[in-house]
C-alpha cells in the first residue's frame, strides 16, 4: 500500500469516528487539493450545517462531499425542485447534470442569490435532491472565451479528474527530502521588462512561476532549458504557478506542454479565462506576420485543461512542503500577489507578479497583509528614482482635454491599448465623462479583442473594486453596456467607413503598436494632421510604440490587416502621451508597498524592470529600510536558510 493510500484509509476511519450514526461516508480521495467524500447520505450531511466546515478545520484539508449515484434524484424531478428554491429573480438560464459526480451546475445572472446567505441555499438544494451544486455566472456580455472554456472543462471532465487525482496524489505524497532550504533562480524579466519566469526550489519541490515572452523582441524567451528549469525534464517540476494573464507571464506556458509537462497550473479563475484568449491571439497574430509558433492550439487546450483555479485569500496545499495564497495585485483583472508558505512555518515567499498600490477605477489596491514574508520577488517597472506618475484624476482631465481639442479640429482619437485592462479603466473615464457631459457623446469604437476581455470582465465583477462591481449587478447601470460603446467585428469595411466618419474616439490593440489592428488604423489615420495618437500605457524598448513616442514619424507598417503591404507610411497625426493609467505602481506606490508590510521582508528581489529601475528602487529599499535588497541578472540562484 502506497503512502498515500495509508492516509487516505486513516483520514476515512478519522471521518467515521466524527460524523453522527446517520450519516455513511463510503470513499475519500484526493483531487488536486482537495479531499472529496462520497457519500450515500449527502442530504444529511446539508442539514447538518457546520459538519463539513469541523471536518475541515479538524483535518486541515479542503473538503468537497459528492454524493453516491443512488442517492441523487432524476434530473428532470431535481431541475423542478432546485428550481423552487432558487428565487426567481436569480435569473437561472441553465442547469447542468453530471451523473459521475453528483455535480450540477447553475448558471446565474445573479449568483449570490443562488449561493443564498452563508451558503444556505446550497445546502436547501442538496437537502431537497441529493445533487452537489455548482454555481457559475451568466456573463452580462456574451462571451465566446467563457463559453468555450466552460464548455471544454465539461467535454473533458473525465479526464480533468484523472489529472486532479493524479495531482492530488502527488500533493500529498510523503516528504522525503530531510535538508530545509529554499532557492529561486531567475529564468527572465531580470533587468528588462518581459519573458517573467522564476524557479522556486526546496528539497523536496520545484515551482515555476510565470512563463512570459519579451514584448518587442521575437526569440528572446525564459531560460527553460537550463538545468535548474527544464534541463533535467519538463516533469521534473511539480507545479505551474502563474501571477496573471499579460502576455509577458503566461505566453510560454503551453510550451511547457509541448515538452511534456503534465502537471497542474494554478492561478485565478478569470486569469484562465483571459489566458487562454490572449495565448490563442498570440497564435493567429504570429501566424498572419509569417512567423512560426513556438506551440499549437492543442497545447492552450491542455493547459486549460490542467489549471486548477484558486480565490483570493484560499491557503492551498500545491506540494507536502508548499502552501500558497492569493491576493488581489490591483494590476489586471484575477491578477494576484502569490505567498508562498514552505515547510512547517520555516519560510515565506511573496511574489508581486504586477501591482497597482492605490485603488483604480477597476481595482481594489493590491494586498500586502501577509502573516510573514522573509523575501519579497518585487516588480520594478517604474522602480526608477524619477518615476512617478501623474495623479489618476489629473490623468483623466488631460485626456478628457485631448480628446476634446481634437474634436474640435474634427478629428479621431486613436488609443493603442492593451485589450485587458487598460482599456476598460478608459472605457469607464469615457462613459462617464459623456454621461457627465465633460465630453461630447460620440461612438467608441472598440477593435481587437477589448470587446471579448470587457465580456470576460463583466463575467467576474467580485474581482473587480467593489463599487464597480454593484454597478455590473444591476444591468441598468452596468457602464460597460453604455450605447457609445461599438465592437468592431466587420473587419476592414467597418474600419474604412470609421474612418471617413465623424469624430469618435478608437481603442484598438496592441497596446505597443507591435500588430494587430492598430496597425490597420495607422494606414487609416496616420497621414490626417487633425486626428490624434494617444498613448496611455507603457511603451517597452525596441515595439514600435516606444520609437514612435520617441519621435520617429516614418513607420514601417507591414500586416495582415490592410491587405499585406510592405511600406512606410509618414505620421502627420499628432502624438500624445497620457501618463497616469499604467496598471502598475509607480515609484511611490512600490516603496509604500513595502513601507506598510507588517511585518516587513528581510529581502526584497527587484526584477522586472529595467537596469536603472531595479537598481534604483533597490538602493532605495536598503537606505530606506534598512533591509537586504538584490537587483538580480538572469540565471542568478538565491539559496534561503
Amino acid at each position: 500500500m502506497s503512502s498515500v493510500d495509508k492516509q487516505l484509509d486513516d483520514l476515512k476511519a478519522e471521518i467515521d469516528s466524527e460524523v453522527p450514526a446517520d450519516i455513511t461516508v463510503s470513499d475519500v480521495t484526493y483531487e488536486g487539493p482537495e479531499l472529496v467524500l462520497y457519500t450515500p447520505h449527502p442530504k444529511q450531511f446539508a442539514r447538518n450545517g457546520d459538519l463539513v466546515r469541523n471536518l475541515a478545520s479538524k483535518l486541515r484539508k479542503r473538503i468537497t462531499v459528492r454524493p453516491d449515484p443512488e442517492a441523487l434524484s432524476a434530473p428532470k424531478a431535481a431541475e423542478d425542485e432546485i428550481l423552487s428554491v432558487i428565487p426567481e429573480e436569480a435569473g437561472v438560464t441553465d442547469l447542468d447534470f453530471h451523473q459521475d459526480t453528483g455535480e450540477v451546475v447553475i448558471e446565474a445572472e445573479k449568483p449570490g442569490m443562488v449561493i443564498g446567505r452563508h451558503g444556505s441555499t446550497l445546502r436547501d438544494i442538496t437537502k431537497q435532491v441529493g445533487w452537489t451544486p455548482e454555481v457559475v455566472r451568466t456573463p452580462p456580455i456574451e462571451s465566446s472565451t467563457v463559453s468555450n472554456v466552460r464548455n471544454f472543462l465539461k467535454q473533458e471532465r473525465d479526464d480533468r479528474r484523472d489529472i486532479l487525482e493524479r495531482v492530488g496524489r502527488q500533493i500529498h505524497r510523503e516528504e522525503m527530502g530531510r535538508d530545509q532550504w529554499v532557492r529561486i533562480s531567475t529564468l527572465g524579466c531580470c533587468r528588462e521588462v518581459g519573458r517573467a519566469s522564476f524557479i522556486l526550489s526546496t528539497a523536496e519541490t520545484r515551482i515555476l512561476i510565470d512563463c512570459g515572452d519579451k514584448p518587442g523582441a521575437e526569440g528572446e524567451v525564459p531560460y527553460l532549458q537550463v538545468p535548474e528549469a527544464l534541463g533535467s525534464g519538463a516533469n521534473s517540476i511539480d507545479a505551474v504557478v502563474l501571477t496573471h494573464a499579460h502576455l509577458d507571464h503566461s505566453a510560454l506556458v503551453p510550451l511547457l506542454f509541448k515538452y511534456g509537462y503534465d502537471g497542474p497550473i494554478y492561478c485565478t479563475e478569470p486569469t484562465r479565462d483571459l489566458m487562454g484568449l490572449l495565448q490563442l491571439d498570440y497564435l493567429d497574430v504570429a501566424a498572419k506576420e509569417g512567423r512560426t509558433p513556438p506551440y499549437d492550439s492543442e497545447q492552450v487546450r491542455e493547459t486549460i485543461k490542467h489549471t486548477i483555479p484558486l480565490e483570493y485569500g484560499d491557503v492551498t496545499d500545491i506540494a507536502p512542503d508548499v502552501k500558497i495564497t492569493f491576493h488581489n495585485a490591483g494590476h489586471i483583472l484575477g491578477s494576484a500577489v502569490t505567498h508562498f508558505h514552505i515547510g512547517d512555518g520555516m519560510y515565506n515567499v511573496a511574489f508581486s507578479g504586477d501591482i497597482h498600490y492605490q485603488d483604480t477605477r477597476l481595482f481594489n489596491g493590491a494586498v500586502n497583509d501577509f502573516p510573514r514574508v522573509e523575501t519579497l520577488v518585487m516588480e520594478s517597472t517604474y522602480g526608477g528614482r524619477n518615476d512617478y506618475q501623474t495623479d489618476q484624476a489629473d490623468s483623466e482631465e488631460k485626456l478628457i482635454e485631448v480628446i476634446n481639442e481634437t474634436y474640435d479640429k474634427g478629428g479621431k482619437v486613436l488609443i493603442p491599448a492593451f485589450a485587458v485592462g487598460r482599456s476598460q479603466e478608459i472605457m469607464l473615464v469615457l462613459e462617464e465623462a459623456m454621461r457627465t457631459g465633460k465630453i461630447p457623446e460620440m461612438p467608441i469604437h472598440l477593435d481587437g479583442m477589448i470587446w471579448e476581455a470587457t465580456a470576460i470582465h463583466t463575467t467576474y465583477p467580485e474581482y473587480l473594486r467593489d463599487d464597480l462591481r454593484d454597478r455590473i449587478f444591476h444591468d441598468d447601470e452596468n457602464p460597460f453596456l453604455a450605447d457609445q460603446f461599438n465592437h468592431i467585428d466587420a473587419g476592414e469595411d467597418e474600419r474604412q467607413e470609421v474612418a471617413d466618419g465623424d469624430q469618435c474616439v478608437i481603442l484598438s490593440t496592441s497596446g505597443m503598436v507591435t500588430g494587430g489592428p492598430i496597425m490597420s488604423w495607422l494606414r487609416h489615420l496616420g497621414t490626417d494632421p487633425d486626428s490624434r495618437l494617444v498613448f496611455v500605457g507603457y511603451q517597452a524598448q525596441g515595439t514600435l510604440g516606444r520609437r514612435i513616442q520617441n519621435g520617429w514619424d516614418e513607420i514601417p507598417v507591414n500586416d495582415s490587416y490592410g491587405g499585406g503591404r510592405s511600406n512606410t507610411l509618414s505620421l502627420n497625426m499628432d502624438v500624445a502621451t497620457v501618463d497616469g493609467f499604467s496598471g502598475h505602481a509607480d515609484r511611490k506606490g512600490l516603496m509604500d508597498f513595502v513601507k506598510t508590510m507588517n511585518p516587513r521582508p528581510e529581502k526584497v528581489l527587484c526584477v522586472h524592470g529595467d537596469e536603472r529601475s531595479v537598481q534604483d528602487l533597490s538602493s532605495a529599499l536598503y537606505h530606506e529600510f534598512n533591509m537586504r535588497t538584490f537587483a538580480p541578472k538572469n540565471l542568478e540562484t538565491f539559496r534561503f536558510k
